[in-house]
């Protein structure tokens, strides 16, 4: 077998300014000195998890997470009514995986301008994505700081941030600790690119061929900057439906960056065959066409069509798509579980391995 990697000239996420194995390697520099506070409020509870779970103390499990450079989709196109959606999405999703029930959230939102029209429009997603996650939005934060935004349209730079908190019996969270060989993974459907690999994205589309964000393009429906602009879904009301269900459930993942790679996460040595993958959405095909991106990159800067993974028993699966599919979000068993103390991730349709933060070709 041999083993190829990206060619050096091909786009990727790195060479457009997002370089993902950095950041966590910058995690790993003060991982010690932020377990120290872990001890700091022994009175309210106690830390249960380690860094990078995203949730702790008491049954408690909180997320933080912004948009990202998506934001300058929104003020190319001029329309910010769906950003917020985004927002709450990617924390939502996020406190979900440890099948935690998101009850809050709170915003950050940094304007050029505070505009009251231009607030309320952003306010209208953030409602939306509190009314898709039943989640209240008790308060927020709007700092105008002109000096330190800039964007791509004046009195439109902006910049969005929330925090999610929700609960969990300790004795429910899932980490994957009991995942076996032959368990299935079911993946729930994308909306589209959700909210991660936008750096990539707009460098191919909107640097290297001067697309326009107005036109339509490939086999899209809509003008291409609506098409990035579509929000990323929230799972929150079918997952919590199968958490609430007897189903035999062993992990859950949010597939943002590093894309299935999100999936060896869990706390068992535990490998995953992704063997049988839709096929993505047609703006997955058209940024990869558009740069010349080979697989291996955008199988880990993208979701490529899979926004969620549920791993149970093979013998619920059939519940879990039937209740993905009554919240009309388009589920199907896209691959299995393997006992692999490396924790690869297989995609033979693709012919990848993933590993740690990247997959090469075989």
């Amino acid at each position: 077998m041999t083993m190829t990697s990206q060619k050096p000239n091909s786009p990727s996420y790195k060479h457009s300014g997002v370089d993902a194995a950095a950041a966590a390697r910058s995690v790993a520099g003060f991982r010690d000195l932020l377990t120290r506070t872990f001890t700091f409020h022994p009175q309210v509870g106690r830390v249960v998890l380690d860094l990078g779970y995203f949730g702790n103390n008491l049954g408690l499990a909180i997320s933080t997470d912004g948009v990202g450079t998506k934001l300058l989709i929104a003020q190319a196109m001029n329309r910010y009514d769906t950003v917020g959606i985004d927002c709450v999405a990617m924390n939502v999703n996020d406190v979900l995986c440890l099948g935690a029930e998101p009850l809050s959230l709170v915003d950050y939102i940094a304007v050029e301008t505070a505009d009251s029209e231009f607030i309320s429009e952003l306010m209208k997603g953030f409602y939306e994505g509190a009314v898709q996650a039943n989640v209240s939005i008790p308060g927020g934060e709007i700092a105008q700081v002109k000096e330190m935004i800039h964007g791509s349209r004046d009195g439109r730079a902006f910049d969005l941030v929330g925090t999610c908190v929700g609960l969990v019996a300790l004795d429910r969270i899932l980490l994957g600790q009991n995942i076996q060989p032959g368990d299935v993974v079911v993946g729930l459907s994308s909306s589209g690119i959700h909210s991660n690999g936008f750096t990539l994205a707009r460098r191919v589309l909107f640097t290297e061929n001067s697309f326009s964000p107005h036109e339509r393009a490939g086999a899209m429906e809509r003008p291409l900057g609506e098409e990035l602009l579509i929000p990323t879904r929230i799972y929150v009301k079918p997952v919590l439906e199968m958490l609430r269900r007897p189903l035999n459930i062993k992990a859950l993942a949010h597939i943002t960056g590093d894309g299935l790679l999100n999936l060896p996460r869990v706390q068992s040595e535990t490998g995953f065959v992704i063997d049988h993958l839709p096929e993505p959405q047609p703006i997955f095909k058209f940024i990869q066409s558009a740069g010349n991106i080979p697989d291996e990159e955008m199988y880990y800067v993208f979701n490529m069509g899979i926004g969620f993974c549920v791993v149970l028993d093979p013998q619920d699966a059939d519940q879990a798509i039937n209740i993905a599919e009554k919240h009309e979000i388009p589920a199907e068993v896209i691959g299995h579980t393997v006992a692999d103390p490396e924790r690869k991730v297989l995609i033979p349709q693709k012919k990848l391995v993933g590993q740690k933060d990247h997959f090469i070709k075989q």
